[in-house]
């Protein structure tokens, strides 16, 4: 049976997979960083940057997902938009930055899982490296079966991650002792440079914090009815994500001041629960968080292992990316190379960089080349045969490139490493179509 037909993940689950994807351990540990980037105690822009940035992205992948079904995401989506020499180097590059970024996404949610599992036990730095390692291959043994299965499973952490983020917005807004600023308190700060430096370098992690709201893309033959289920739960997915971040970010700053979070606070959550109810609460929402954290790390590993696949079917990878497993029907091969690559980064990198890393990885390559796409596809299909069009074209097109260049200035250092790698992808799909690879490019 094709990958491509084997379409059991209905409107719930699909959801699910978005969501869990999202949440995971970053809005737990970038809390505290982005709290203290704002003097005036406005951090709350930052998270409605993010989402603002996520919605109008959201028209992009839906319209695509909608429309292009299909496994890989935004693999086909720049094979089909670009034509066919563009798209196939476009593709091809979306592969090569995936192989590199996809395991950093893993090592982050890894490494993040160990750092707060300090909490509960000390470790030593050498032992938290063999916490995250461990971490991804137990991840692997979750998503190493069958997809019906898997679809069960994500509804079951889905549950998980609403309840934990519901617990800890309640416990904040029945325990509130200060007022979180929404609006200036003298003047108007909104056009000041410092205050959108300050959301610039906030939402580098808030954005990062969203991320995961397209994740149902790369399961696009995998989704039931996907022409209307790929857009609903994308949008759901955000919308319910986003209040849930905003709430729970209020929620703990109405316990703690504001003023008083240091940006390298790593237990923020947890210290928050304490002092509400103690050490013993304290210790579970730890439990918790960290069932939220493998989570993600589960929905990520498994839509991220099926874009290798997608291109070697294509004729556009290493063939033996295109082997599914002969008994449980997925994309094994692909799933254990990139496992194994998270693996190794969650032992050698940095959570700090690994975050920035990633945004800078993905907005060229991925995200403001997919918005190009979009046009591109408009102006030679039209608009007829989409089954989901984006609201206001192409407002929601130039917003979504203007922001992406934004964030990616603001990268700094990372935004040259992203560049190069692309680049280095460049000289490698040339260097391969030249020699005439078993790679068909």
């Amino acid at each position: 049976m094709a990958l491509q037909t084997n379409r059991k993940i209905n409107l719930l689950q699909a959801t699910a997979i978005n969501m869990i994807d999202m949440v995971g351990i970053g809005p737990f540990i970038v809390m505290p960083f982005v709290v203290a980037q704002f003097g005036d105690g406005l951090f709350i822009w930052a998270w409605i940057f993010g989402a603002l940035t996520s919605f109008v992205d959201a028209m992009t992948w839906s319209e695509l997902g909608a429309r292009y079904p299909l496994a890989g995401g935004t693999y086909n989506f720049h094979r089909i938009a670009f034509g066919e020499k563009g798209g196939r180097l476009m593709s091809f590059l979306f592969v090569w930055q995936t192989m590199i970024q996809a395991p950093l996404v893993m090592a982050s949610a890894s490494i993040g899982f160990a750092q707060y599992l300090t909490y509960l036990v000390p470790l030593e730095p050498w032992q938290q490296k063999m916490v995250s390692g461990g971490l991804v291959l137990f991840v692997l043994l979750l998503t190493y079966r069958r997809i019906e299965t898997i679809g069960v499973i994500s509804v079951v952490l889905g549950c998980v991650v609403i309840a934990t983020m519901g617990w800890i917005i309640y416990s904040g807004l029945s325990h509130g002792k200060h007022s979180v600023p929404l609006w200036p308190q003298e003047g108007n700060p909104f056009f000041r440079f410092a205050f959108w430096y300050a959301v610039a370098q906030g939402s580098l992690k808030t954005v990062y914090s969203y991320l995961g709201y397209y994740n149902v893309c790369h399961l696009g033959g995998e989704i039931a009815r996907p022409e209307k289920n790929i857009p609903r739960s994308i949008f759901i997915s955000i919308f319910g994500i986003a209040i849930l971040y905003l709430l729970m970010n209020i929620s703990v700053m109405s316990v703690i001041p504001w003023s008083a979070v240091p940006a390298d606070n790593k237990y923020l959550v947890s210290s928050f629960m304490e002092q509400v109810y103690g050490t013993g609460a304290a210790k579970l929402v730890t439990v918790l968080i960290l069932c939220v954290a493998m989570s993600s790390l589960f929905a990520l590993v498994l839509g991220y292992s099926r874009v290798p696949y997608a291109a070697a079917v294509d004729g556009n990878f290493f063939p033996v990316f295109a082997k599914l497993h002969p008994r449980k029907q997925f994309p094994y091969i692909s799933l254990l190379v990139l496992t194994g690559l998270g693996f190794l980064f969650s032992l050698y990198m940095k959570l700090s960089d690994v975050i920035t890393a990633i945004l800078a990885m993905r907005i060229v390559i991925q995200f403001m080349a997919q918005a190009v796409g979009v046009v591109l596809l408009r102006r030679r299909e039209g608009s007829r045969k989409l089954p989901f069009r984006m609201w206001l074209y192409p407002l929601p097109v130039i917003i979504s490139l203007l922001i992406w260049a934004f964030l990616f200035y603001h990268t700094g250092r990372f935004a040259l490493w992203g560049s190069l790698i692309a680049l280095a992808g460049v000289v490698v799909y040339l260097i391969a179509k030249r020699k005439d690879t078993n790679v068909k490019i």
